[in-house]
């Protein structure tokens, strides 16, 4: 790894509305990336973005549609990057999805899932910060594994507890 090179965050639509709604444990946990990674780029992946606009219009509950607006309307000041574009363009992103959803690494109803971890690592993320459960129980090896053949790394998918109870001092 460059040491000059941003340390890159991807962050989960879950995480953007828990952030929205002020929860504690993304606060700290956001709070303790900062403290520890003060150079770290926190960026939302393409698809989360779009998911977090279609809740701003189409959420079932208020709630959710309000937090969903709000964390759009704020995102620059809490720190994080929408990104629109990929490096390694939409079409080859999906075509990783598509593997990491035929390795049964997701359940196939999961393919947002797929794409944003397939956009984060091609983001060259090194974590991914989720609260989903279907990601959170990726096996790390096998993904690992997967992402190796399109020379991609796999981010590290944690939960923003597990950042404040492992890294916070």
């Amino acid at each position: 790894m460059n040491p000059k090179a941003p340390q890159l965050i991807a962050g989960d639509a879950n995480v953007a509305i828990d952030l929205a709604q002020e929860n504690e444990w993304v606060l700290d946990a956001l709070s303790t990336i900062r403290r520890r990674l003060p150079d770290c780029s926190l960026l939302l992946p393409p698809t989360v973005s779009e998911e977090l606009a279609w809740l701003a219009d189409h959420a079932e509950g208020a709630k959710e549609r309000d937090s969903a607006r709000r964390f759009l309307q704020l995102h620059r000041t809490w720190g994080f990057e929408l990104v629109r574009a990929l490096p390694l363009g939409h079409a080859y992103v999906e075509k990783i999805a598509d593997c990491l959803l035929q390795a049964v690494l997701l359940p196939s109803t999961e393919a947002n899932d797929a794409r944003i971890l397939a956009e984060s690592a091609a983001l060259g993320c090194f974590v991914l910060l989720t609260s989903d459960e279907h990601l959170r129980a990726v096996d790390f090896q096998r993904l690992g594994f997967e992402l190796a053949g399109f020379d991609l790394a796999a981010p590290v998918i944690a939960t923003p507890r597990e950042i404040v109870r492992k890294f916070f001092r």
